[in-house]
């Protein structure tokens, strides 16, 4: 069972980077930080909203020093032509777990109907799993709360309730 702390499960995924496919390997980002999110399918009512969300604040993401990663079942070839009708230019790719394995992995296969839960996973630069939060397929995750645990997590200190950039932590553990 997966679970913070660990190291994360590493995969190779085709995908659409820009709008062109490629491989992605999680340990191609060692030395980074890693924001992992696997979304139901493609050309559906929420997920488009996420990925858009996430899409629009990519500055902030690597302002933290942080690539991002999105994730579904569909195929490289449904990704491509969902950026190309409904989501537009994206700054981060868009991989097929077209095989299932990966969600398999993360724990996040909802087997009987062939989809993922939407799970979100960051990952350090050593490639250890550092936060996990998985939601029912009806509920969109906050783009604002990712950034605070990924800015939280990067001090290296403990971090009371609602902390965010600028207050004060509560030192080193």
């Amino acid at each position: 069972m997966l679970q913070v702390g660990q190291p994360a499960p590493d995969f190779t995924l085709e995908g659409v980077d820009g709008k062109d496919f490629r491989e992605v390997s999680l340990s191609d980002y060692r030395g980074r930080w890693v924001v992992l999110f696997f979304y139901p399918l493609d050309f559906t009512f929420v997920c488009p909203t996420e990925i858009v969300g996430f899409n629009e604040r990519y500055p902030e993401f690597k302002k933290l020093g942080a690539e991002i990663l999105g994730a579904s079942v569909d195929s490289k070839f449904s990704h491509l032509a969902w950026i190309s009708q409904e989501l537009g230019e994206l700054h981060y790719p868009l991989l097929s777990d077209i095989t299932k394995e990966v969600a398999r992995n993360y724990g996040i296969l909802i087997e009987q109907q062939g989809v993922s839960l939407r799970g979100l996973y960051i990952v350090d630069p050593d490639g250890v799993l550092r936060y996990e939060l998985v939601h029912d397929l009806n509920v969109g995750r906050s783009v604002d709360e990712t950034l605070r645990v990924l800015g939280a997590l990067q001090t290296g200190e403990l971090c009371p309730i609602d902390w965010r950039q600028g207050i004060k932590t509560l030192g080193k553990g």
